[in-house]
């Protein structure tokens, strides 16, 4: 067997959840993706150095944290329209357009988080970190705070190990912990426990989510939204708090005709998600925007839809509606 290939069989199998611990440092799959194909690049360019004092893995991740750490000295940090600024008060005017400077935080599809993992601890702690929420906020934590928390937290790498990572000690390791912690608390409080699988509740309010939108019925909408729910479109600022406010944003502006959106249910950091189709002048639905949910209490309280035509792909959506992708959808 050549190096190459043992490069390849020994390194490959790490190769999602390098991608998940990337996107949870730049919040952005696309980013993520660019960066781990750069750490498979050093790594197989020195791999031959590679001496075993610490595992394969936690050599990978090395290469892989400080990637991303000299890429965050270089990039502004994700955002949501929630955390640029008030929100919009007049929801029946056209939505703003995003400033240059902006760059927008992406979801990313639930497969980075379904490689296995050491023990259900670690499973748990995985899929809880990858909540949009979650996501959001450590893009507003100092870059190696951002890598000791996901480190420590995420991953349960001991402290010396972390230190030794980074080039740093551990009482400074166990400092920027705190200190992360600490601001993580105050930007994203926790949520409740994050379920493997949809209940059956959730499934029938997601049904009738779909339907709503389906068949512009305003009615519905707003009988799934919680009080205080939030309705963001980037790479539009504008951004709606409050369910009457976000109601009448869709009846003015989404909800013009039934007939006019297609659902395909997908799933996006934990969460439930859909790929939005809108019909064109030629008859068809084509691409239009992942809407990303956020239930609580059974109700809607976050709706974050995506207008990037480039995230369908990593989700498996294809351009146009059609009933391939409700088959893939079902399966």
């Amino acid at each position: 067997m050549s190096e190459d290939e043992d490069f390849a069989r020994v390194c490959d199998q790490y190769r999602t959840e390098l991608l998940a611990h990337c996107y949870r440092m730049l919040g952005s799959i696309h980013d993520a993706e660019d960066l781990v194909q750069e750490t498979y690049l050093r790594a197989w360019r020195s791999y031959s150095t590679f001496e075993g004092r610490a595992s394969l893995r936690t050599w990978l991740y090395r290469i892989a944290t400080n990637v991303c750490l000299s890429a965050l000295e270089h990039r502004d940090r994700k955002i949501l329209p929630s955390g640029l600024g008030a929100p919009t008060d007049h929801p029946e005017a056209p939505l703003s357009s995003s400033p240059p400077e902006v760059t927008w935080l992406q979801p990313a599809p639930d497969a980075l988080v379904s490689a296995p993992a050491a023990d259900p601890a670690t499973i748990v702690a995985g899929r809880g970190s990858f909540r949009l929420a979650l996501i959001a906020a450590l893009q507003c934590l100092p870059a190696r705070q951002r890598a000791v928390l996901i480190l420590r937290d995420v991953l349960a790498m001991p402290a010396g190990e972390v230190a030794d990572l980074l080039g740093s000690s551990v009482p400074a390791v166990k400092s920027a912990l705190q200190r992360a912690r600490g601001q993580l608390e105050r930007l994203a409080p926790a949520e409740d426990e994050v379920a493997d699988t949809v209940t059956p509740d959730q499934r029938e309010l997601l049904d009738r989510y779909v339907s709503a939108f389906e068949n512009a019925d305003i009615q519905t909408l707003v009988a799934l939204l919680a009080d205080d729910a939030v309705a963001e479109m980037p790479p539009s600022p504008s951004w709606f708090a409050g369910r009457e406010t976000v109601a009448r944003f869709f009846a003015a502006q989404v909800f013009t005709a039934p007939g006019r959106y297609r659902l395909v249910p997908t799933s996006a950091n934990t969460q439930p998600a859909f790929g939005l189709y809108r019909i064109g002048e030629d008859g068809l639905h084509h691409a239009h925007s992942l809407t990303v949910l956020t239930l609580a209490d059974g109700r809607i309280t976050r709706i974050s839809a995506f207008k990037d035509l480039a995230l369908f792909a990593p989700f498996g959506l294809a351009p146009t509606f059609g009933e391939q992708i409700v088959r893939q959808a079902s399966e």
